[in-house]
């Protein structure tokens, strides 16, 4: 979200809206876009004024990366924005003066079936188990390449099974983010029996016991499936 200051510096908001105002490009009729950052945020902090507490001008540390990716994780935040100060505002452009790093969390999850496509496999479908039975969290595409995806179809097809292991499923909905797996996607499933393991990488875990932006990393032949399970301490 950026502001664009006029002369007059007001800026009106509806009663919802929560917002953060990350730099300044026009005051006063000047373009301040070929400021560098740093000027900017002195510009906008000297002329803007908001009467709604909840509308503020982003804050920013000045600290080394690791420190700043090691607090984003202890705080469970989806990730971090970095600017270079000297940078000026590019509009449409990738400069390489910002990036946007998503810190990712990681599960090893068993595979219970597998939805056909291309080089064999679409997307898999994992979970964890819950004593002796395994629970769907993820049906998972990203992260999926033409040589990851015949290395499962190869070894998954010769594990089929008539029915779906997974006790949760079919589930009724698909959910906000769209993890759900019901009863007409199941149609389109091929099941295995639950014997190899996957290191997934997700955003988090959603209210509905799923995970949320999964991606595929790699096989780990090293564990046994059994081994998949859902701590106490990973928070839905």
């Amino acid at each position: 979200m950026s502001s664009r200051a006029t002369n007059s510096p007001s800026i009106v908001f509806s009663a919802s809206t929560r917002g953060r105002i990350p730099s300044a490009r026009i005051f006063k009729n000047r373009d301040l876009t070929r400021l560098p950052l740093t000027e900017r945020r002195a510009i906008m902090r000297t002329v803007l004024k908001f009467r709604l507490s909840r509308i503020h001008i982003t804050d920013y540390f000045e600290t080394s990366a690791t420190d700043m990716l090691r607090a984003v994780q202890e705080q469970r935040l989806e990730g971090v924005v970095a600017k270079r100060r000297d940078s000026v505002y590019e509009p449409g452009k990738r400069t390489g003066a910002w990036i946007k790093y998503r810190v990712n969390r990681g599960k090893e999850l068993a595979i219970g079936g597998y939805i056909p496509g291309p080089h064999g496999v679409d997307s898999i479908i994992v979970g964890y188990y819950n004593g002796e039975n395994p629970v769907y969290v993820a049906r998972v595409r990203s992260g999926l390449v033409p040589a990851s995806r015949r290395q499962l179809f190869h070894k998954l097809r010769t594990l089929a099974i008539p029915e779906c292991a997974f006790i949760n499923l079919p589930e009724s909905g698909k959910g906000r983010w769209s993890e759900g797996l019901t009863a007409d996607v199941m149609k389109t499933c091929v099941w295995v029996g639950p014997e190899f393991v996957a290191q997934i990488e997700f955003l988090e875990w959603t209210e509905g016991d799923h995970l949320r932006h999964a991606r595929f990393v790699g096989l780990r032949d090293d564990k046994d499936a059994r081994h998949a399970v859902k701590e106490q301490t990973e928070k839905t």
